[in-house]
């Protein structure tokens, strides 16, 4: 693939932050990008299954709907979605060459690998009625934040990225609810913080925001307990799928249990065998999440970590479900040397070891990033 090549030569972020870079080529280009309904996704954990949730339900209700996605697990088109089904080779190669010749060749430098991909995603959907657009590290300056949007979900905020965002609730919370235009519908959270942040910048900017609930009624409820048994969905994939239902309602779009009935996103708490559990969590939340969703068993966890994650917390938090842990071999730099690795799970009292093969009586979570759950499918799945 032509734009696999040419992505390759080029940083994910830059070191250095220039908050203006974005702005100003969309100020370049716009008028070349489509005018389509965006639905801006914004929170620390739940913007990939939530706006799966929304994008398959549009979808199967006769909109042309797009779900850019971030990051990918395996290979790149899974982060661009059209209508059902991740986007084509040719596809993305056709689209990368239109989306050269609208970019200036400085523009084209300058551009980051997300804030490129962006556009080619935006471009790419120009014939969607939905665009479902899933931010990447934040909010306010977040590459997709330059877009028109027509309502905002907020899914829970916690600690994550805190070089990038603050390192307290409240510095977090601002960061990525600056992102907010107009209309957001909050999901539960998990800090009163959030919603003091939200109160202010309503009355700061006359943004309007909203809680999940004031959409749901009871009839909704009947439906979310119907749908997580079909689906056997954890709970906090339901809290996700309410989001997405208070937003169709909020579009005045009705919808019936049907049209979530292939709205299960990869990598979340997703079974691929029998006896392994694989999720691409790698925060604290997501250690949470995980531990409510599966405490009535124990598991044998594969697990590696980046440098800058707290892992020794969401080790403490996992442990009441984990036998023993086996650490994977990750080629990237950002993550832990296998010698701090080891360290931390002796201080822990784990029984661990180097991850080499499963064993049919054993029952694996495979966790900690994308990157774990890719290189566990690439190198022991096949």
């Amino acid at each position: 693939m032509i734009l696999e090549t040419f992505l390759n030569n080029k940083p994910l972020f830059y070191d250095e932050i220039d908050y203006t870079r974005m702005p100003k080529v969309y100020e370049k280009i716009k008028n070349k990008l489509p005018s389509t309904k965006i639905i801006h996704l914004i929170g620390t954990n739940g913007k990939g299954t939530t706006g799966r949730f929304l994008a398959s339900a549009l979808h199967n209700l006769g909109y042309n709907t797009g779900h850019y996605t971030s990051p990918h697990i395996v290979k790149f088109n899974e982060r661009i979605w059209l209508n059902g089904k991740n986007v084509s080779d040719n596809l993305l190669d056709t689209t990368h060459k239109e989306l050269l010749r609208m970019l200036t060749k400085e523009d084209v430098e300058a551009l980051s690998y997300f804030e490129y991909t962006t556009f080619l995603a935006m471009l790419l959907y120009k014939e969607c009625d939905y665009i479902v657009l899933e931010a990447g590290l934040g909010g306010e300056h977040d590459a997709t934040a330059v877009f028109p949007k027509i309502l905002t979900l907020v899914t829970p905020i916690d600690k994550d990225h805190e070089a990038f965002l603050g390192d307290t609730i409240e510095s977090i919370a601002t960061t990525k609810l600056k992102a907010v235009q107009n209309y957001a519908i909050l999901s539960k959270q998990h800090y009163d913080k959030v919603y003091e942040v939200a109160h202010n910048l309503s009355i700061q900017d006359k943004r309007e925001f909203f809680t999940h609930n004031y959409f749901l009624d009871t009839h909704d409820e009947i439906m979310l307990k119907a749908i997580s048994k079909e689906l056997l969905l954890a709970p906090y994939l339901v809290e996700n799928l309410s989001l997405a239902m208070a937003a169709l309602h909020f579009l005045k779009i009705p919808f019936s249990q049907e049209v979530f009935k292939d709205a299960r996103l990869f990598g979340r708490l997703t079974y691929i065998n029998d006896n392994i559990l694989v999720d691409v969590g790698h925060n604290t939340l997501a250690a949470k999440r995980i531990l409510e969703s599966l405490r009535e068993d124990k598991y044998t966890l594969v697990y590696n970590s980046y440098k800058d994650k707290n892992y020794i917390e969401i080790l403490t938090i996992l442990k009441p479900i984990i036998d023993e842990v086996y650490i994977i071999d990750v080629n990237e730099d950002r993550i832990e040397s296998k010698e701090n690795m080891r360290e931390a799970l002796a201080e822990l009292g784990y029984i661990y070891d180097n991850f080499v093969g499963i064993e049919k009586e054993k029952k694996y979570l495979v966790f900690g990033s994308f990157s774990v759950v890719e290189a566990f499918l690439k190198g022991y799945i096949g």
